[in-house]
């Protein structure tokens, strides 16, 4: 079966990483996938894009960062650019520890993450596809 294109859609958004913007930006996100017919993705990208913040929040010297939701025919990628070099790893957690599984949960919720640097700090970001989409690319 065949997937429906949509036509390729973006969304900027500057804000600060404090758990008020990240749900304000969560009831955004949510709407804009809604409206763009991603319906079925909304639940993952919501996990991806609040840990992304969260790791704003936690792990950078500026809470300060561009959240960019980019929509093409095939897949949602969330971009979270902030001002800090160091970049993600996946670990595995503590079982004791109260937090340190944020890029583990994104490995395991996104089709695919990465982090690249930039001129300022670095952009992470998580792509998802529809479950039609997963299913044919592993045919």
């Amino acid at each position: 079966m065949a997937i429906t294109a949509r036509a390729g859609t973006h969304y900027r958004q500057q804000l600060t990483a404090d758990p008020e913007q990240i749900g304000r930006a969560r009831r955004i996100v949510a709407a804009l996938l809604r409206y763009w017919g991603w319906s079925e993705v909304i639940d993952p990208a919501l996990v991806c894009m609040t840990e992304l913040l969260a790791n704003v929040h936690r792990h950078t010297c500026s809470r300060e960062c561009d959240l960019r939701l980019e929509s093409s025919p095939l897949a949602v990628r969330i971009v979270v650019s902030d001002d800090c070099k160091g970049m993600p790893v996946v670990r595995e957690a503590d079982p004791l520890a109260e937090d340190g599984r944020g890029m583990l949960l994104i490995a395991a919720t996104a089709d695919g993450w990465g982090a690249v640097p930039t001129a300022t700090g670095k952009s992470v970001w998580a792509e998802l596809r529809p479950r039609l989409s997963r299913e044919e690319a592993a045919t």
